[in-house]
């Protein structure tokens, strides 16, 4: 499916898109109908847990999934969205049908019923947002070691690093201080993929506490 646009241009805010994609997620047909669980937006993509139920109180029966012990089955969602000349549009997709966007929460993901198929698109799908979650968020200090070089726009590389920050205007951006050269670097939360904690800032203790600590020792 491509994307569609509104060009009445009623939604304008955070509050709107959420009200909308709850309305696309909301409908009743003559068996069944189909509600909103949750919906979470990272970035410009909307994450959905959609629940299906029988309006006759039936188990739901379905390929895909699982039945919940309540009978229904909940399934997860994509909403591409984006704003073109002031006008918001959306692009949606079924977790079967293996979204490229893939940073939906751990705390939707788990809201979702079983697969039947370990091997499905849906499964891929999910454990590549369990893989995005999983990504550390590291803190001021922490000395890290990437799972493989990264090379920088001179040529060179960088494997370990230490989190760090600078300021634009009133704002903090975080940036990493390179092990080797002392630069700074930006780094995407991508290229955090499997990396190692060499050092924790938090771990390591203050001298005024390393001297209680070696008193009462």
């Amino acid at each position: 499916m491509g994307w569609l646009f509104y060009t009445d241009r009623r939604v304008k805010t955070h509050a709107d898109e959420k009200a909308e994609i709850a309305r696309l997620c909301t409908f009743e047909g003559d068996r069944r109908k189909t509600e909103l669980v949750k919906a979470c937006k990272v970035g410009s993509t909307w994450y959905v847990a959609a629940r299906v139920t029988n309006r006759d109180s039936i188990p739901v029966e379905d390929a895909t999934y699982v039945t919940d012990p309540d009978g229904s089955i909940t399934f997860g969602a994509v909403f591409l969205t984006r704003y073109d000349d002031g006008c918001w549009g959306y692009k949606d997709m079924e977790e079967s049908a293996g979204p490229n966007a893939s940073r939906a929460p751990l705390a939707l993901i788990e809201l979702l019923s079983d697969l039947k198929d370990p091997d499905s698109y849906a499964q891929d799908w999910r454990q590549r947002c369990r893989d995005w979650a999983a990504i550390p968020d590291y803190e001021e200090g922490d000395k890290i070691k990437l799972a493989t070089p990264v090379t920088l726009t001179d040529g060179s590389t960088c494997q370990i690093v230490t989190a760090t920050h600078y300021r634009r205007g009133r704002q903090k951006r975080r940036c990493y201080r390179i092990e080797e050269t002392g630069g700074l670097v930006r780094l995407s939360k991508a290229t955090l993929a499997g990396s190692e904690l060499l050092s924790s800032a938090k771990g390591a203790a203050s001298p005024v506490l390393a001297e209680y600590l070696a008193e009462r020792n």
